[in-house]
């Protein structure tokens, strides 16, 4: 069966410098284990199926997967795929507002602004246990006389977070060689000095066997969002920048709007057609 496919680049003001989505339009008809194969043959960081909502309040359902798992709740995944999904024809049924159905429940994209921005979805906020702190700042090479602050961030996926003293020190975080018995994901933050181009350096480094870096994330963008809000730090917009140490340009708009918060970014449509799967 012929399908309509969309694969885009999300986060970055410059194309081929964020984050590459794969997006299948009509998901509808494939099984898991396909939609996993097909996951798996892109490589991408993420694929996502679009599908026919089952909550009447939505305007489609979403599937995301890795090249590995399924996820119940992505960043980029979300925006890349409204954005194909109104490119491609969809009409939202509130103008300005899509509704996207997925694991995490009803997520609200605003496309009336500048660029998309989905409401960042709850996020659970924990201590994080200190053998999980020493064993991730040791895997990085990081200084414990560098951590400001950490937590357990979850709002789908589950974040080992760490707030740095600042962006120079995220960047010189180095995980190579490091390995953990599980996978873990470690999130970091550090500001830039007022007046910088951006706000601040996020990093998300995915450790098991292997090192794995993500250009731009979405979510750990969204979770570190709710977590400025819950320690009253959250006041005014900002800009992370996210993805240099692995040349991408990627750059995350987070913003307080009453009790919500928005995490928008570019999307670029970089190939249309066809998929016969």
């Amino acid at each position: 069966m012929r399908r309509r496919f969309i694969q885009c680049d999300v986060f970055s003001p410059l194309a081929a410098q964020g984050n590459g989505l794969a997006v299948v339009l009509d998901g509808e008809g494939l099984s898991e284990e396909e939609m996993r194969r097909f996951a798996r043959w892109t490589n991408l960081a993420e694929t996502t199926f679009l599908l026919p909502p089952s909550d009447p309040a939505a305007d489609y359902r979403l599937r995301i997967f890795t090249t590995t798992r399924e996820l119940p709740f992505a960043g980029h995944p979300t925006l890349g795929s409204c954005m194909s999904w109104l490119h491609a024809g969809g009409v939202p049924k509130e103008p300005g507002l899509v509704r996207q159905e997925c694991a995490v429940g009803v997520v609200e994209i605003d496309v009336a602004g500048e660029r998309p921005a989905f409401v960042a979805p709850p996020t659970r906020i924990e201590p994080l246990a200190p053998d999980r702190l020493e064993s991730a700042a040791r895997a990085l090479r990081i200084d414990p006389a560098d951590i400001l602050r950490s937590a357990l961030l979850t709002n789908g996926p589950v974040w080992e977070f760490l707030e740095l003293r600042d962006a120079d020190c995220v960047l010189r975080a180095d995980a190579s060689g490091a390995s953990f018995p599980e996978e873990r994901a470690i999130g970091l933050l550090g500001t830039y000095p007022t007046g910088s181009e951006v706000d601040a350096e996020v990093r998300m480094i995915d450790i098991w066997h292997g090192v794995k870096e993500d250009p731009i994330t979405g979510s750990l963008n969204a979770a570190i969002a709710c977590w400025l809000k819950a320690e009253g730090r959250l006041t005014q917009p900002y800009v992370a920048a996210q993805g240099r140490c692995i040349a991408r340009q990627g750059r995350v708009h987070v913003a307080p709007r009453g009790q919500d918060i928005l995490i928008g970014g570019d999307v670029s449509i970089l190939i249309e057609g066809v998929l016969d799967f």
